[in-house]
């Protein structure tokens, strides 16, 4: 039953490979191609009910340590657990460095960008004084003089902090947080 769902799960969602819900090769009962089907959804791997049981059980494995799983007949690659607990707003960078209370993650601006004239004043400092820009300088801009700097952010948390990187069939690597 569970092998027809995943099957036809995956049928719906027009992603993998025919051999991976053909009988031939790979077969949906096994854990690890159930494991496979399931991330192969676009729409995240527990969108269906049918998923849900065995992706949560990769994700508890996975956070003990255990390898991820193999399904045969399936051309698939997996890369071992990361750990990003840190991500930046769009047109941010995340960038680490050691500060009074250890290392920091920070969100730095990809583009300068025009910033309060008073940052500029003490000519090149790397960072503002209350440490809010990066490198403020002067530049010009439409012929004027403006104040431009790397505005520094602080970065989001991840809910999902863990990750795998994916390859299915030789198709592009996909990152899964868990």
């Amino acid at each position: 039953m569970k092998s027809l769902l995943l099957s036809s799960l995956l049928a719906v969602c027009c992603v993998a490979p025919a051999y991976l819900i053909s009988g031939s090769k790979a077969r949906a009962e096994d854990w690890g191609c159930q494991v496979i089907l399931c991330l192969s959804n676009p729409a995240g791997p527990i969108q269906y009910a049918e998923c849900r049981p065995p992706i949560q059980k990769l994700w508890r494995l996975l956070a003990e340590g255990h390898a991820f799983p193999t399904c045969s007949g399936v051309g698939f690659e997996s890369s071992r657990p990361g750990y990003e607990p840190y991500f930046c707003d769009s047109g941010y960078k995340l960038t680490s460095d050691d500060g009074p209370g250890g290392r920091q993650a920070t969100c730095v601006s990809l583009a300068p960008q025009p910033v309060s004239n008073s940052l500029c004043s003490n000519g090149d400092d790397y960072t503002s004084r209350d440490n809010s820009v990066l490198s403020p300088h002067w530049q010009r801009v439409d012929g004027r003089r403006q104040c431009m700097g790397y505005p520094i952010a602080r970065p989001n948390m991840r809910s999902q902090p863990h990750y795998i990187d994916i390859t299915i069939d030789g198709a592009g690597k996909q990152r899964v947080w868990y």
